[in-house]
């Protein structure tokens, strides 16, 4: 029973030594033969940390920005960039350089990449702009704009929708209505 507080042997023996129970016939078995008892949970649940975690977090200190472009892609099978960081600062320290410098050359491997990324998307732009067609989309796209896309039909909306200009003409009917009790009670 989960929702009884002890296990089930010492609350019947309890109760048939109060005499409040008759001793049922499986009693003595079970007292010959205990169930297995197992530790209770304290109820706090550990985090798990994994050795790359502390460099994950300076990176995203020293790469703010990479948090909107790097995210973590759950169906992808590429680690995001701030893993692949912190994994060449354990294996740089796994090889006897120090921690200063290991970052150093992981911040220096990640930059570079970066900018080969960059420069390989403005060529692919170029190709593409020389046979006339669309150029591919923007590997590191700016979070803002990507916000205000998402957002574009509804800044839209509000110019052409009925509905939306309906709503908006009662907003201003109420405040201009609220303005003149104001303004008649000499609330000013």
């Amino acid at each position: 029973m989960s929702y009884m507080r002890g296990d089930l042997l010492t609350k019947t023996r309890k109760l048939v030594k109060g005499l409040a129970k008759p001793a049922p016939t499986w009693l003595k078995a079970m007292e010959e033969a205990p169930p297995a008892t197992f530790p209770r949970v304290d109820g706090k649940i550990k985090k798990i940390e994994l050795p790359e975690d502390v460099y994950v977090k300076k990176f995203f200190k020293k790469h703010p920005d990479s948090l909107y472009h790097d995210a973590f892609k759950i169906s992808g099978f590429d680690p995001p960039p701030a893993r692949v960081f912190a994994w060449r600062i354990l294996e740089l320290k796994e090889q006897g350089v120090s921690e200063d410098y290991a970052m150093a050359v992981a911040d220096f491997e990640y930059r570079k990449e970066k900018k080969a990324k960059k420069k390989a998307y403005k060529e692919l732009k170029e190709i593409a702009r020389s046979e006339g067609k669309e150029p591919p989309p923007n590997p590191y796209p700016s979070a803002i704009k990507e916000i205000q896309a998402e957002e574009k039909k509804y800044v839209m909306d509000r110019f052409y929708n009925p509905k939306v200009i309906e709503i908006a003409n009662k907003m201003k009917e109420e405040r201009d209505m609220l303005l003149q009790d104001r303004a008649a009670s000499g609330q000013w």
